[in-house]
């Protein structure tokens, strides 16, 4: 299958990030991968929600909601008026999952940080762009937080980002857009810190089963992937 751009199975598509997209808030930036496009914002709340205060939790929390505009696919889609429907539920609790694993809880203080992935322009991979960037723009709020000495440097552990990948016609290949991902006989999800460490996979085979050793060379190709989104989250974010 010849690939968009003639980009070669293993190499990311073109990867932008316009930082302080939302001037007021405390960290922004819109990511695009290729023509994927996703505002995330990181908001913070001095106070903990109700149910860290009932278990007398020690430290913060951080949380992310996720949703596409109406516009952002092919056809128009209804806005979730009524609270986020089962697809985005489950997305933002991977958001929030992922990126809880890149901050210390305990070391932040009192506070609730919010990511909010909004999706522009879907071709594929939104959730992987969402973690990416709600990483920049939860990073930018911390650094913040740490510059004016409310939290530690301790709180940040390793940096995390996600990439999706999948086999067609029997090639793995890296970072899908829509028209891949439709045509993948396997499509999977990595997180990953900068550590190398696991945070998620989710992997699905469309047809017949596939073998544990394409699923080692669906991880290199996404570990190699996710290195290089990070040393690009660490470009931006370094002042």
């Amino acid at each position: 299958m010849k690939r968009e751009n003639g980009r070669s199975q293993d190499s990311l598509r073109k990867l932008g990030l316009e930082m302080d997209f939302v001037p007021c808030a405390e960290g922004s930036v819109l990511i695009s991968m290729g023509n994927t496009r996703v505002l995330c914002n990181a908001s913070i709340e001095e106070s903990v929600p109700p149910w860290m205060k009932s278990q007398e939790e020690e430290g913060g929390w951080i949380t992310a909601e996720y949703s596409m505009l109406p516009r952002s696919g092919l056809t128009r889609s209804r806005r979730e008026r009524h609270g986020p429907g089962g697809r985005s539920q489950e997305i933002q609790r991977l958001i929030g999952r992922s990126l809880r694993a890149s901050v210390d809880l305990r070391l932040l203080g009192q506070r609730t940080i919010t990511v909010d992935c909004d999706v522009i322009q879907a071709d594929g991979g939104t959730r992987t762009a969402s973690i990416t960037g709600g990483y920049i723009a939860l990073r930018k709020a911390l650094n913040d937080l740490i510059a004016k000495g409310k939290i530690p440097s301790e709180a940040l552990l390793s940096p995390v980002a996600a990439i999706s990948a999948g086999i067609i016609d029997n090639q793995v290949m890296l970072d899908l857009c829509y028209e891949e991902d439709v045509a993948a006989e396997v499509d999977a999800n990595f997180v990953m810190n900068k550590d190398r460490e696991l945070i998620e996979v989710q992997g699905t085979a469309e047809g017949n089963p596939f073998s544990r050793d394409l699923l080692n060379k669906l991880l290199d190709v996404a570990e190699k992937g996710i290195l290089e989104l990070i040393e690009e989250q660490e470009r931006v974010l370094t002042p």
